[in-house]
């Protein structure tokens, strides 16, 4: 079974949509058994930063999505929260990622959205994928490169536009509104 975790934080029918079109099928849950239980795991995300780390708090799902040994993909929010601090709502995140998440500088338009292309790709996610392929982004906040670092994007800055550390796997556009792009990312993980 693959859980999507429910925190209020959007889009987790666009990602079960995207799953049963590549012939998954997946149970969003917030329920810290069945996610334990998974083979896999996607932590979503559109949203607030602060009132979703509330949410997975008061579920336990703070401390128990960072103890899981099973692959496990944040999206977009999701990726943020893996990280160890987000400046929106000055939010403490699971550190799984030892990066900090920060908004935008002034001098573009803000939330970055539409089309850009991933940089320096390496790891799993991205076997098959071409090195400068377009992907859908959607966000106002950034995880800021470092040694988790597995695929970048510049939009006034370069950016993490990948994560991946050991078994966590995160990605700051959305795969599921990224067409064939997208669909081969989703499905390298579900192979992993």
């Amino acid at each position: 079974m693959i859980a999507i975790v429910h925190y209020n934080a959007g889009n987790t029918r666009s990602v079960t949509n995207a799953l049963e079109r590549l012939g998954y099928e997946a149970r969003v849950t917030d329920d810290p058994a069945q996610i334990q239980q998974a083979e896999k795991v996607i932590l979503p995300g559109v949203g607030e930063a602060a009132s979703a780390m509330h949410y997975l708090k008061e579920k336990g799902l703070d401390r128990l999505l960072p103890a899981l040994d099973q692959p496990v993909l944040g999206i977009c929010l999701g990726l943020q929260l893996m990280c160890r601090y987000s400046e929106e709502g000055d939010t403490s995140g699971m550190a799984i990622f030892n990066t900090e998440v920060k908004r935008f500088p002034p001098g573009g338009r803000v939330p970055h959205m539409g089309w850009n292309n991933l940089r320096q790709v390496s790891g799993a996610l991205f076997a098959g994928i071409d090195p400068d392929a377009d992907v859908y982004f959607v966000h106002s906040y950034y995880a800021a490169c470092c040694a988790h670092t597995v695929a970048r994007s510049d939009y006034l800055l370069p950016f993490s536009a990948a994560l991946q550390h050991n078994n966590f796997y995160a990605v700051q556009f959305h795969p599921e509104k990224s067409a064939g792009t997208g669909a081969e990312i989703l499905k390298n993980f579900l192979t992993l």
